[in-house]
C-alpha cells in the first residue's frame, strides 16, 4: 500500500477517534492532516476532501451515540437543519477565496477555538433538558441563531464545526456536554455533507482519499465513543489538553500560510 494511503487511513482514524471522544478536533485537524501530512497541493481540494470524510465520519459517530442514547434529537435536528444554509453560502464565499489566504485564516480560528475550549466551563448540565411545544419559546431562538452562525464558519472553512456546536448546544440549552458531544455530530454530519456537496460540484474533492479517511474513520469513531463513555468524568481535562493541540497546529497552519504569502 502507497505511503499516502496509509497516511490518509491514519489520519481518517485520527479524525473519528476525536469526533467520538469530544464532539469536534478531528474536523478542524481535517484539512491540516490533508495538506501537512498526507500531501495534498491544493487547499480547496483539501478542505473539500476533508468536509467529504468529516461528514461520512461524523455520521458513523453520531450513529454509535444514538445506541448509547446520548443524543438530544430534537435539539440535534433544528441545529442542524439551521446551519446547512449558513453552510452553503459559507462554502460558495471560500471557494472564491485565494487559498494561502483561506489556510492562514483557517489557522487563526484553530487558536480562537482553542483560547474558546480552555475558557469553557464545567460540564454541569440539565441531563432532562428537551425541545417541545412548551420550552420551543425558550430554546428555538438559541439553537437557530446558534446553528445559522455556526454553520456559515463551518461552510467557509470546510470543518464539521464540533468546537463550536458543543458550547452553541450547552449555551442554547443547558444540556450537559456528554449529551453535546452526541447531538453535535448530527449538526457535524448535516454542515459537512452541505459543504462537501458545494466544493464537489466544483470539484475540489479526491473521493479516493476521502474514502481511505472514511475507512480508518469509522475505527476511530468505534473507539472514541467507547472512550469518551469510560472517560466522561475526565472530558473536561481531555478537551482542555487537545485545545493546546489545536492552538499549536494553529500556529503551524498560520506561521505556513503566511510564509506562502510572502
Amino acid at each position: 500500500m502507497p505511503i499516502t494511503d496509509i497516511l490518509a487511513l491514519a489520519s481518517g482514524a485520527l479524525v473519528g477517534l476525536t469526533l467520538g471522544l469530544i464532539g469536534g478536533g478531528g474536523s478542524i485537524l481535517a484539512v491540516p492532516l490533508l495538506v501537512y501530512v498526507v500531501g495534498v497541493s491544493s487547499a480547496h481540494i483539501a478542505i473539500g476532501t476533508s468536509a467529504v470524510a468529516v461528514a461520512a465520519n461524523a455520521a458513523v459517530g453520531a450513529i454509535f451515540h444514538a445506541r448509547a442514547h446520548t443524543i438530544k434529537w430534537p435539539c440535534a435536528i433544528v441545529f442542524a437543519v439551521s446551519g446547512i444554509a449558513g453552510a452553503l453560502i459559507g462554502a460558495m464565499a471560500g471557494q472564491m477565496m485565494d487559498g494561502d489566504v483561506l489556510l492562514t485564516l483557517f489557522g487563526l480560528l484553530m487558536i480562537a477555538i482553542g483560547l474558546s475550549m480552555l475558557w469553557r466551563k464545567g460540564d454541569g448540565g440539565d441531563p432532562n433538558v428537551h425541545l417541545d411545544s412548551s420550552t420551543a419559546r425558550r430554546l428555538l431562538p438559541s439553537l437557530i441563531g446558534y446553528g445559522l452562525g455556526v454553520g456559515l464558519l463551518s461552510g467557509f472553512f470546510g470543518i464539521g464545526g464540533g468546537f463550536l456546536i458543543v458550547p452553541g448546544l450547552i449555551s442554547a440549552t443547558n444540556m450537559p456536554i456528554l449529551y453535546a458531544v452526541g447531538s453535535s455530530l448530527v449538526s457535524v454530519s448535516a454542515f459537512g455533507a452541505a459543504t462537501a456537496s458545494s466544493y464537489a460540484i466544483s470539484d475540489f474533492v479526491d473521493w479516493r482519499i476521502a474514502a481511505l479517511m472514511l475507512a480508518g474513520g469509522a475505527v476511530g469513531a468505534f473507539v472514541g465513543t467507547i472512550l469518551s463513555r469510560r472517560l466522561a468524568t475526565k472530558k473536561q481535562l481531555l478537551s482542555r489538553l487537545f485545545a493546546f493541540v489545536v492552538i499549536g497546529v494553529g500556529f503551524y497552519v498560520c506561521v505556513q500560510g503566511v510564509l506562502t504569502l510572502m
